[in-house]
């Protein structure tokens, strides 16, 4: 299986985790594969930074037969998204794709307004890039900070509601349409089905290539399950109603969706008590795998979900990806790895 957004943490966050033991966990998992993003501490925006992530993630590949990727971050300088071009047709398919946030997040790497988001659009095109551009896509415009009270998970829906995800993914179309962009465009952790319904008319329509990947927690939890402050359902994008939640889960059945990736972000208690958004998610894939079992996903569609589309979308070998058949326990036996559970049952 290949789990295409994880956030492995280390460096100067590993007390949340190292990318040792997050690839060990993965082995256990059953995945072959992992794609790191880009906001770690410090930030692989440069070529020596992320040299020195693929260098640690060589030996922890080496050590749990998982194989280890990086996306590098785009900055709204011309010159650094050229050279992040650069590296990656240099080292693909160690460095996988590039990755851009259209909106703050962890990590403070938002490329924030339309203008400044059109700069990274064209100068992909100048450079000629043909790969994947990964987005984290909430507009910081739509965005009510204000609506968040702090250890209130659930009012984090409030502060960052629907809209500023479906619009930002409006302006990113755009763009990569006005632009000429010749990539893919993949929308992360999709969480609304006001995006979903975005994205199938557009599809229809735009020349260029748009895929969607989807959360274990968008995909089974709603913001109902964030009332219970003790499993700490902060994360970017929040979680939905139950009407977006039952939507991402019947679009990746359907297809619509073309795969799920965790957005695995573990972080300690302290840090979840005093607000950071993000969840341990490589368990919850194994847990979605079992509940799109039970509601009549066959073996091929899973293949497609967990490895088999994002294998070919991103040009990796074509393996013979398979979902455990033990999926359920498989997360029970992993869910323990964490500080806590988010999808305790």
């Amino acid at each position: 299986m290949i789990d295409p957004h994880v956030h492995l943490r280390d460096w100067n966050q590993k007390d949340k985790e190292t990318i040792r033991h997050g690839m060990k966990v993965a082995k256990e998992l059953g995945f072959s594969h992992l794609f790191d993003m880009p906001n770690t501490s410090p930030a692989c925006t440069d070529r020596d930074t992320i040299l020195s992530r693929l260098a640690d993630g060589g030996e922890a590949a080496e050590e749990s037969g998982v194989s280890y990727h990086l996306y590098a971050g785009v900055t709204n300088d011309t010159e650094q998204v050229k050279e992040m071009v650069s590296v990656h047709d240099e080292l693909f398919p160690l460095v996988i794709g590039l990755k851009m946030f259209a909106g703050q997040s962890t990590g403070n790497m938002g490329i924030i307004g339309k203008d400044n988001q059109r700069r990274v659009f064209e100068a992909l095109s100048e450079a000629g890039y043909t790969g994947v551009l990964a987005v984290h896509a909430e507009k910081e415009e739509l965005m009510k900070k204000d609506l968040f009270v702090p250890g209130r998970w659930e009012t984090h829906s409030l502060a960052r509601p629907s809209e500023a995800e479906t619009e930002s993914v409006r302006d990113l179309i755009d763009l990569a349409e006005e632009s000429g962009f010749k990539g893919t465009l993949h929308i992360c952790h999709v969480s609304a089905a006001s995006t979903v319904n975005l994205v199938k008319e557009r599809r229809k329509t735009e020349s260029i290539r748009i895929t969607m990947g989807a959360t274990p927690h968008h995909a089974l939890l709603s913001v109902s399950d964030a009332v219970v402050h003790d499993r700490y359902l902060k994360m970017n994008p929040p979680l939905r109603s139950e009407e977006d939640r039952a939507c991402i889960f019947s679009s990746l059945l359907d297809g619509t969706i073309d795969w799920a990736e965790s957005d695995h972000a573990p972080h300690t208690k302290d840090d979840k008590e005093n607000g950071a958004s993000g969840i341990p998610g490589l368990p919850g894939m194994l847990l979605l795998a079992s509940k799109l079992r039970e509601c009549g996903a066959d073996e091929k569609r899973l293949a497609e979900i967990f490895g088999k589309t994002a294998a070919a979308v991103f040009g990796l070998a074509d393996d013979d990806f398979s979902v455990p058949a033990d999926s359920f326990s498989l997360y029970e036996k992993a869910r323990t790895e964490y500080f806590w559970d988010p999808f305790a049952l």
